[in-house]
């Protein structure tokens, strides 16, 4: 519910509604709705991470991996509304801390890794600044759902998250990289076809 309409929005009656139960029986294991916005997130960023770690242990190479997140981040944003980081940010601010401590750390690592990874395989130029693509990518995370960059209605999160990734990616690629983008991509493009 607050992935779809967002952390304000969503009141606990509503909450009660939904899970068929009393909102007296949510306040035995939450102390108020903080409490339990903080639970779901926490929730989600764990696991976020066992994706993420997941899918750079199954990935074929460093550009694989990058297309599997890209594959995770569609299921996740296909129901989110644009407004939870807003949500987040202002009404529940140490929520929103633990957001960007992950952020920061574990995913500014996670990227590290990858371009470290595809640089050592050649798939990456090997020219690039690794501090400085890392940050790049991590200062890009979210930018999708930047609502004073790109004003809702006016692109689908997805394909703005999409084009951010390929860009970048296209930008540190070698031609040998490059030659693996295009593969994935068609792959990717096959697969969404078959789904429709």
């Amino acid at each position: 519910m607050f992935h779809r309409y967002g952390i304000r929005s969503v009141t606990m009656d509503e909450i009660a509604a939904q899970l068929g139960i009393s909102k007296k029986t949510i306040y035995q294991s939450f102390a108020d709705k903080d409490e339990l916005v903080a639970a779901v997130f926490e929730k989600h960023m764990v696991e976020n991470k066992a994706k993420c770690l997941i899918d750079k242990e199954e990935s074929k190479d460093a550009i694989h991996e990058i297309f599997l997140d890209l594959d995770m981040m569609d299921e996740m944003l296909k129901a989110m509304n644009p407004y939870i980081l807003y949500d987040l940010e202002k009404y529940h601010p140490n929520v929103f801390k633990k957001f960007i401590d992950y952020k920061n750390k574990f995913l500014q690592k996670l990227i590290a890794d990858n371009i470290k990874r595809g640089i050592q395989k050649e798939v990456y130029r090997h020219d690039i600044n690794i501090d400085i693509m890392t940050k790049l990518r991590l200062g890009t995370i979210m930018l999708s759902m930047n609502l004073d960059v790109f004003p809702r209605g006016q692109h689908n999160v997805l394909e703005i998250e999409e084009e951010i990734v390929l860009h970048f990616i296209y930008g540190i690629s070698s031609s040998k990289g490059i030659k693996l983008i295009q593969k994935y991509k068609a792959q990717r493009n096959k697969s969404k076809l078959s789904e429709v």
